[in-house]
């Protein structure tokens, strides 16, 4: 999937990372120092860089960043073990991708990867020049339109349903809420809705609610003046108004604050928003599409979320099937992701014997799509000449 590099001074920290990775099937090579890293990644493109914040120098952010990018203009994302806010803020700043501490949350460490990989395949490549002095990760800004959205593939019932929901939706300035687990594609049905609507040559902003800290939220919805807080130097236009006349995707809506969520229903009430440090009012046009893994009226019920914005949000509610209630659709899409990866790695695609696509079938895939989509690149890479019920039962489970 993706060529990473680890620079660390940690032998445990580089070879738990190598292990890690690799058994999601990325290319890992590692390093304990800067200066040999600096060296790999003029040499070789890599995707991505981890880089431990202890082997940075101050005054020398800029330039090293750059020259960890390198060839391949890399994602880098560096670790801490201690830092502040003031520390993210003028690493990303500066160009890195995203900033983590430790003790390292895997899961935001693979959806930052996962976030990489998905915007090189849509042809994003650089984004960080978007992001601003607020220390919000690249990975919250907004994505670059591509000119053709991914195919949703699948015939069975339930996923035929959702299709003709969007069909229906789309061309309507309804709001929508899109629910369903991690991985079964609730992106991908809000970038049809946007790209199937009278909004589809505007913009389509998308906001992971779960990634922004809950006191920068509010900065990166509506935006701020320049001293509205201590790192604000530039004025900043927020989501909101970056998605004038178009779609704002809200990604795990769930997960946002409460004081968020007042000011988004406020947005919604009187389709207009005010900076943070501003009395003044901007209209927005804007179409909310929201997404969430939770169910919302069992957080309504804890108190975790508003009411009033649940009903404004959810004038349509699509919910997007697990891989395992359209296991039908299996596949339609092991052929899928067979063609996509192996146009990706430059082979020809490899034929799947129907033993190995009924044994896929069988599997508990409990992270859906995504899952599926992994365990595919894994058996490309592994297998022989064709993929065998064999590999499945080896590779597919992880036993090797």
């Amino acid at each position: 999937m993706a060529k990473v590099l680890v620079i660390n001074g940690e032998r445990s920290v580089r070879n738990a990372l190598k292990e890690r990775l690799g058994y999601e099937g990325h290319q890992v090579d590692m390093t304990e120092n800067l200066q040999d890293g600096m060296l790999l990644c003029e040499q070789t493109p890599f995707d991505i860089v981890f880089c431990d914040h202890a082997l940075m120098e101050a005054g020398r952010i800029a330039s090293d960043l750059v020259r960890l990018k390198g060839k391949g203009r890399a994602a880098v994302i560096m670790i801490a073990a201690q830092a502040s806010m003031t520390d993210a803020v003028e690493y990303v700043r500066n160009g890195a991708y995203d900033f983590l501490s430790k003790p390292i949350d895997m899961n935001r460490l693979f959806e930052s990867v996962r976030r990489v990989v998905a915007e090189r395949e849509e042809g994003v490549v650089d984004r960080t020049a978007a992001c601003t002095a607020a220390g919000v990760s690249t990975r919250t800004v907004s994505r670059q339109r591509v000119s053709r959205v991914e195919e949703i593939v699948g015939a069975s019932q339930p996923i035929q349903h959702v299709k003709n929901l969007i069909e229906k939706v789309a061309p309507s300035s309804a709001r929508v809420l899109v629910t369903g687990a991690n991985g079964t594609g609730k992106e991908l049905v809000a970038r049809w809705l946007h790209e199937k609507s009278n909004r589809a040559n505007g913009p389509f902003v998308e906001v992971n609610c779960a990634a922004i800290p809950g006191e920068l939220i509010e900065s990166e919805l509506f935006g701020h003046e320049k001293g509205a807080f201590t790192s604000a130097v530039k004025q900043r236009k927020g989501k909101f108004e970056q998605a004038h006349g178009g779609t704002l995707f809200l990604d795990e809506i769930g997960d946002m604050s409460l004081s968020a969520q007042a000011k988004v229903l406020r947005a919604l009430q009187e389709n207009r928003i005010s900076r943070v440090g501003s009395d003044k009012d901007i209209e927005v046009d804007v179409r909310v599409v929201a997404a969430t893994n939770k169910n919302l009226k069992d957080e309504i019920a804890k108190g975790n979320f508003r009411e009033d914005l649940y009903h404004r949000l959810s004038v349509i509610v699509i919910h997007v099937p697990s891989l395992n209630d359209r296991a039908d659709d299996i596949p339609l899409l092991v052929d899928h992701f067979v063609d996509k990866i192996s146009a990706e790695y430059g082979v020809s695609p490899k034929k799947v014997d129907p033993q190995a696509v009924a044994e896929l079938r069988r599997l508990d895939w409990t992270g859906n799509i995504r899952e599926l989509r992994n365990v595919i690149e894994r058996l490309i890479i592994l297998s022989e000449k064709n993929i065998t019920l064999n590999d499945v039962k080896v590779y597919a489970e992880g036993l090797v």
